[in-house]
């Protein structure tokens, strides 16, 4: 019996020990994230993301990469130092889970600030919120419909 008891004891344990993964990982794990992963690896901002943060990213969709001319995405892809502004525009310094969400100026990573409304639902600029809370060992990403650009 004391055996069984201690066994389950440290599969409880190595079950709760698997390594959380970094903000990149988790965005890779989720599948829906492959455009902004190529986009962080041609901007040369994966060992950014990787890094202590800790950070909440506004994360966009696949889906609202698609949004963007094919032509002027990859236009974008090809130009480091603009697709490295709009990248670090989607992220803020800090760990901000939804519940801490307030309306108003928020200070992005790029530098300027990105307009957070939350009436009838939380809007980044002109991009929805539509999954919050994607906890990462480094921070929190926060799922959005449409690429936002710097002014």
């Amino acid at each position: 019996m004391k055996k069984s008891l201690i066994a389950i004891a440290l599969t409880a344990f190595a079950a709760t020990a698997v390594q959380a993964k970094d903000i990149v990982d988790t965005a890779v794990a989720a599948g829906s994230f492959k455009t902004l992963a190529t986009a962080l690896q041609a901007a040369g901002l994966v060992d950014t993301l990787k890094g202590k943060g800790p950070f909440t990213v506004f994360a966009p969709t696949d889906e609202a990469f698609a949004k963007i001319p094919k032509d002027q995405l990859d236009a974008l892809l090809k130009d480091k130092a603009k697709l490295s502004a709009v990248l670090t525009y989607h992220v803020v310094p800090g760990k901000v889970m939804a519940a801490d969400v307030k309306a108003g100026e928020v200070k992005t990573v790029q530098g300027t600030t990105v307009t957070v409304t939350t009436q009838g639902g939380v809007k980044v600029d002109n991009a929805n919120v539509t999954k919050t809370d994607i906890v990462a060992d480094n921070g929190v990403i926060h799922v959005i419909d449409t690429v936002i650009l710097p002014n």
